[in-house]
C-alpha cells in the first residue's frame, strides 16, 4: 500500500464531494436538523398529565388533597366532572389521562380516623405514561396520608412527631433529571452511524453506474488503497458532523460535557471508521445507489434506534433480542458517550467497549477491502 495512491484516490474525493454542494450541505444539514428536531421532540420526562377531579366531598380536606395534585408540575388541572359518563367521556377525547374520584364520605371518615380509599382512573393505552402518572399519584397521596397521621398523633401527644426514618435522595451524574442529557448523546450516536453508512453507500455504486470504475480499475490502485482512500474524505465529514453536534449540546441543549473532548472525538473516528466501512461494503456488494441507500438505512437507522439502548432498556428486552443487540456498534458508542458526558470517566472504566467498536471497524474494513475486486464482473 503507498500513501501515494491513496491520497490520490482521496483527493479524488474530496474534489467530488466539493463539487456537489447539495449532497456536502445535506451530509452536513440533515445531522443537525435530526438533532434539533429529536432533541426537542424526543422527551422521556412525564410532566403535566392532564388530570380531572370528580369531587363528591366538597370540603376542606378533599380539596386539601386535590390541591396536593395541582401543586405538584406532574399534573395539570383540566377541570371537574359530576359523575362517570362525564369522566369518561374526558379520558376518551383525551382532554384528560387521568381523573381522581374522591367519595362523598371522605371528610368523615377521615374525621373519625377510619381509612378511605381515593379512585385514581388512568388511561393505560399508553402503558409507559400512565405507570409514571400511578407512580405520581402515589407519591401525591402517601404525602397527603403522612401529613394526615402526624396531626393526628400530634393532636394526642401534644407535640409533633419525629419521623424514625429520613429518606434524603441524591441523584448522581443527572442531578436535574432532564431526559435530554442523556437523549442528546444518544442522538449523537445514531445520527453518525446513519449519516456515516449513507454517505459511503453511494461511493462504489456511483462509479459502477457512471462507467468510471473501469478507469479506476486499469490504473495501479490497489484496493485496500481505493477503500481507504474514499473512507479519508467521509472521515474527515463526519468529525465535523461531530464537532457540530457536541456544540449544539452544549449550547443550544445545554448538555453537561464532564468528559475528556480528545477521548470523545477519538471514540467518535473508530466508531465512523465501522460505520463508513460498512457502507462501502453495502456500495460494493450492491452496485446500485438506491438498493445501496436503502440497505444502508436499513442496517444503521433501525438498529441504532431501537437496539442500542437509546430509547429502550436492552435489559427489558427478551433475552434472544438483548443477544442480538450486541451486534449493534451504536450499543458500545452510546455507553461511551453517556459515560463521558454524564459521568466524565475514560478508558479505564470504558476500555472494553472503545475495544469492541475497534473490533467492529476492523472487521468491516477488513470485509469492504476482501470484497472489492479489481474486476468487471
Amino acid at each position: 500500500m503507498k500513501a501515494r495512491r491513496v491520497w490520490a484516490v482521496a483527493r479524488k474525493e474530496f474534489l467530488h464531494i466539493l463539487r456537489d454542494p447539495r449532497s456536502l450541505g445535506m451530509a452536513i444539514a440533515f445531522p443537525m436538523l435530526l438533532l434539533v428536531i429529536y432533541g426537542y421532540a424526543l422527551t422521556m420526562d412525564v410532566d403535566e398529565v392532564p388530570l380531572v377531579v370528580w369531587d363528591q366531598s366538597e370540603t376542606p380536606e378533599s380539596r386539601e388533597l386535590v390541591s396536593g395534585f395541582l401543586g405538584s408540575r406532574y399534573f395539570a388541572w383540566r377541570g371537574a366532572v359530576r359523575g362517570y359518563p362525564e369522566l369518561e367521556q374526558a379520558i376518551d377525547s383525551r382532554r384528560a389521562m387521568a381523573a381522581l374520584v374522591i367519595p362523598a364520605d371522605f371528610a368523615r371518615r377521615m374525621a373519625a380516623g377510619r381509612p378511605v380509599a381515593a379512585q385514581m382512573i388512568v388511561d393505560g393505552s399508553d402503558a409507559n405514561t400512565a405507570t409514571i402518572a400511578l407512580g405520581y399519584a402515589g407519591a401525591v397521596v402517601e404525602s397527603y396520608s403522612q401529613g394526615v397521621a402526624f396531626e393526628q398523633i400530634r393532636r394526642i401527644r401534644g407535640r409533633p412527631l419525629d419521623p424514625p426514618l429520613e429518606l434524603r435522595p441524591r441523584v448522581w451524574f443527572n442531578a436535574d433529571l432532564e431526559s435530554r442529557n442523556y437523549i442528546v448523546p444518544g442522538l449523537i450516536a445514531v445520527m453518525l452511524m446513519m449519516i456515516a453508512a449513507m454517505l459511503t453507500s453511494l461511493t462504489v455504486a456511483r462509479e459502477w453506474e457512471r462507467g468510471t470504475m473501469e478507469q479506476l480499475i486499469s490504473t495501479p490502485v490497489k484496493g485496500p488503497e481505493l477503500v481507504l482512500g474514499k473512507l479519508l474524505p467521509y472521515l474527515a465529514v463526519g468529525l465535523l458532523d461531530t464537532l457540530l453536534a457536541v456544540l449544539m449540546g452544549r449550547l443550544v441543549f445545554h448538555v453537561p460535557l464532564r468528559g475528556s473532548v480528545a477521548l470523545l472525538f477519538a471514540m467518535a473516528a473508530v466508531f465512523l471508521v465501522g460505520g463508513l466501512s460498512l457502507g462501502m461494503l453495502v456500495s460494493i456488494v450492491t452496485r446500485n445507489q438506491l438498493v445501496a441507500s436503502q440497505a444502508a438505512s436499513m442496517l444503521t437507522l433501525l438498529p441504532s434506534i431501537l437496539l442500542s439502548g437509546f430509547v429502550f432498556e436492552i435489559f427489558s428486552m427478551p433475552t434472544p433480542i438483548q443477544v442480538f443487540t450486541y451486534l449493534v456498534p451504536a450499543r458500545y458508542f452510546l455507553v461511551i458517550l453517556r459515560g463521558i458526558y454524564l459521568k466524565g470517566i475514560g478508558l479505564e472504566i470504558l476500555a472494553g467497549e472503545a475495544l469492541l467498536l475497534a473490533v467492529f471497524g476492523a472487521a468491516m474494513v477488513a470485509l469492504a477491502t476482501r470484497k472489492f475486486r479489481k474486476k468487471l464482473v
